[in-house]
């Protein structure tokens, strides 16, 4: 077994170039009611590598190598948009997704009430 320490190391930043981009942390955008919503997303990417030789004496050889690599995501927010007016929601670092549907009614009503006044006026 060869090592190619420099060919690995060479596919891994390929790799993290082709991950690390603007489309991988916000995500597309959707629709809900007249919000505008894109979802923000922290990345994260971690890799390691190590090898080892050995000797030849009394006919023995070695050589070893190992790689390893992880990618985490984790949703942190969404900006809303809504005409002119854009805001950030935050997800809540301790409960991911939990707190966006926590804040679902919340925009809901926002939603209604706006909706309320827009036919009260016409």
């Amino acid at each position: 077994m060869e090592l190619h320490f420099e060919e690995l190391l060479g596919q891994i930043t390929d790799f993290i170039k082709s991950e690390a981009k603007t489309e991988t942390v916000v995500g597309e955008q959707f629709d809900l009611g007249e919000f505008k919503c894109v979802p923000v997303i922290r990345v994260g990417m971690g890799f390691g590598s190590g090898g080892g030789e050995g000797s030849e004496s009394k006919a023995r050889k070695g050589q070893g190598g190992g790689a390893g690599a992880g990618v985490g995501i984790e949703p942190i927010g969404f900006l809303v948009a809504k005409g002119d007016e854009i805001s950030f929601l935050a997800a809540g670092k301790t409960r991911g997704l939990a707190a966006l549907f926590e804040k679902v009614p919340d925009m809901i009503e926002t939603f209604a009430k706006t909706r309320a006044k827009e036919e009260e006026t016409v």
